[in-house]
């Protein structure tokens, strides 16, 4: 019988023991894939179909809503409460959120206190959140401010105005609507420009 030239003999075909190593493989692969594919479904059918800025913070609160009422001790020793001052007083309110870790605070309380001295036709009223009430105190005191300075000893006013940062500055009408949020370091002629839009002085 004649022998086949070298470049016509047949080749080897792969091993069975090859050939089952990459079926394995294969139904492993596909078994995979189908785990994600059901787990990627069901994690999108918990999802909810909106995500907003509502959904996220602690109250739904921007302008022309009625501000929260509150009552918070004060360094003078007379709780403040808004409502009370509203019914009593009847003046627009400078709302300041702060803190006394809070750098961009600690630079803008001079100013809040130059301009409540210059508006006394406005409350001028700033809240320590998330912070020590001690060290809140010691620094206002160490500061002189004398407008009224509240501390939120039990979380109240913190839940009830949203404060993505610190300062926060909430602009209150005498009747107790929200005029306009203010978020970061307002400085004197800021604090006045304010002061002049709303209330014309």
């Amino acid at each position: 019988m004649d022998q086949l030239e070298p470049s016509r003999r047949a080749r080897p075909g792969p091993s069975r023991r090859l050939l089952w190593i990459l079926a394995v493989l294969a139904f492993l692969s596909t078994g995979v894939a189908a785990y994600a594919w059901t787990q990627g479904r069901e994690q999108a059918t918990a999802l909810p179909e909106r995500v907003s800025l509502q959904d996220l913070s602690a109250a739904d609160l921007g302008t022309n809503d009625p501000a929260p009422d509150f009552t918070v001790p004060t360094l003078d020793g007379v709780p403040f409460s808004l409502s009370n001052h509203q019914s009593t007083e009847a003046t627009p309110v400078m709302l300041n959120l702060w803190a006394s870790w809070c750098t961009p605070c600690r630079a803008e309380m001079p100013a809040l206190e130059a301009a409540s001295e210059r508006h006394p036709g406005v409350k001028f009223v700033g809240v320590a959140v998330q912070d020590d009430n001690q060290a809140a105190e010691d620094f206002a005191r160490e500061l002189g401010v004398t407008y009224t300075i509240g501390l939120d000893e039990r979380d109240v006013v913190n839940a009830l105005y949203p404060t993505f940062g610190l300062p926060v500055t909430y602009v209150i009408s005498s009747e107790g609507v929200i005029l306009q949020s203010i978020f970061g370091e307002l400085d004197e002629a800021q604090i006045d420009g304010v002061i002049a839009t709303w209330f014309g002085g």
